[in-house]
């Protein structure tokens, strides 16, 4: 018989939660003070304001509940949890596809807290992760730079598109139609200036060599209409573009408690001090909550799922996990594929034969396998390994093989190796 370490015990004193937008269903479960082994419950059904909420937690103290749980129903547990946790309740994020119903059974808002607190007692489901309270504030504030940063390419991109529609093709010459130059002829555009060859003159520095494609580009039917919608689209961009400087200026300060955190992450190739913050947002910087690296990469979804029945191992997904982390790891990748190092020689390794989206994936996981071990160990460091480490391992023998396989598949006929003879000294 093979001995597990997981605990069997039985939770005495949980309540369990159904949250809603105006109430949540509580379902409290003690053992019975008169017949040992039973259980006894109790459901009652509280409003979501301050009020009540902390009318819950008197009640929950009054029963000696020890442990809280919820699931995560939307943004709904977030001011449940949170009060909750305040008042010194050990509190439990569910997942709901882990506690789900049985088939069949009526779903009601009392029978699902009932069916989460006899699935809560019995240990037969473990919580989320929810960061620490300043993580939480950080995390709201990166997440929506993020937010005001994806608003910012979308009016870009709007405003490329009028510039197409009145035939002005600025975005075919100048890689960066927001620059000192690009920004200069269309606020020209805007002022009513219409002479391709004026607009053309107001290029700096390297444009300056493109003046004549600028010409062609800027000879369009740029009308009085795209004018109007042109700058309101500037005073946009450049309203966010604001906003967006005023809310680094606020994460800086809140990141300076982890400032050695960030300037060991910033070492890694393809992550920078942004990617750091968002990082350390998403995750904190208490990493004994994953147990080992592969827990990290499992919980952020950069994994691929074990599928396997009737002794077949099936093709599976690495399933949906945090989109902001997602989406940063993302970037760092594609930061990294453009360098010249052991992530960008793994990536081009992997797409090559792969993919380019599994490539991500997998970089994707060894991006995060070393940010666990930076954050883990305190002394740790990053040292590139380089982009030759995977050539400088492969055994000469077995590449030899595979050179004279290919060879032969691709003329048809058998390859026979034989030594090259000694050449003599002249």
């Amino acid at each position: 018989m093979e001995e597990t370490d997981e605990a069997v015990e039985l939770v005495a004193r949980v309540a369990a939660l159904d949250i809603g937008k105006a109430t949540v269903m509580a379902c409290v479960r003690t053992p019975h003070p008169d017949k040992p082994g039973r259980r006894r419950q109790e459901v009652r059904e509280y409003a979501t304001t301050t009020r009540a909420l902390i009318g819950l937690a008197d009640r929950l103290r009054t029963m000696e509940v020890t442990l809280v749980a919820m699931e995560a129903t939307s943004d709904y547990w977030k001011p449940v949890f949170y009060l909750l946790e305040a008042e010194g309740f050990e509190c439990w994020l569910l997942n709901a596809k882990h506690v789900k119903n049985v088939p069949g059974r009526p779903k009601t808002d009392k029978l699902d807290a009932v069916w989460l607190a006899k699935v809560v007692e019995r240990g037969m489901c473990r919580p989320s992760f929810v960061p620490p309270k300043p993580i939480r504030r950080l995390r709201d504030l990166t997440r929506y730079r993020r937010t005001l940063v994806r608003d910012r390419t979308r009016e870009k991109q709007r405003l490329e598109k009028l510039l197409e529609d009145a035939q002005i093709k600025l975005s075919t010459v100048a890689s960066n139609i927001y620059g000192v130059s690009g920004r200069a002829m269309l606020e020209a555009l805007i002022s009513g200036e219409r002479d391709p060859k004026v607009l053309a003159q107001m290029a700096r520095a390297r444009m300056r060599a493109k003046i004549s494609q600028l010409e062609e580009a800027l000879h369009g039917h740029f009308e009085d209409h795209h004018a109007l919608i042109c700058q309101m689209m500037l005073e946009r961009i450049d309203d966010l573009t604001a906003r967006i400087d005023e809310l680094t200026d606020t994460i800086d300060e809140a990141v300076a408690p982890y400032t050695a955190q960030i300037a060991r992450l910033d070492e890694v190739t393809g992550i920078g001090t942004t990617a750091a913050q968002d990082v350390i947002a998403e995750l904190g910087v208490d990493m004994s909550v994953f147990p080992t690296a592969a827990h990290l990469v499992s919980w952020a979804k950069f994994a691929p799922q074990a599928r396997q029945s009737a002794g077949k191992t099936k093709q599976a997904t690495t399933g949906k996990g945090n989109p902001w982390l997602a989406g940063t790891i993302g970037e760092v990748v594609a930061t990294a594929s453009r360098t010249n190092t052991f992530l960008a020689e793994r990536y081009r390794r992997l797409a090559k034969h792969r993919g380019k989206q599994r490539a991500i994936v997998a970089v994707g996981n060894s991006v995060l396998t070393i940010i666990w071990h930076l954050l883990s160990d305190p002394e740790a460091r990053y040292h590139d390994l380089g982009p030759d480490f995977h050539q400088s391992r492969i055994n000469p023998q077995r590449q030899q093989r595979n050179l004279v396989r290919q060879l032969e598949h691709l003329t048809g006929q058998t390859v026979t190796l034989t030594p090259r003879p000694e050449q003599t000294a002249a």
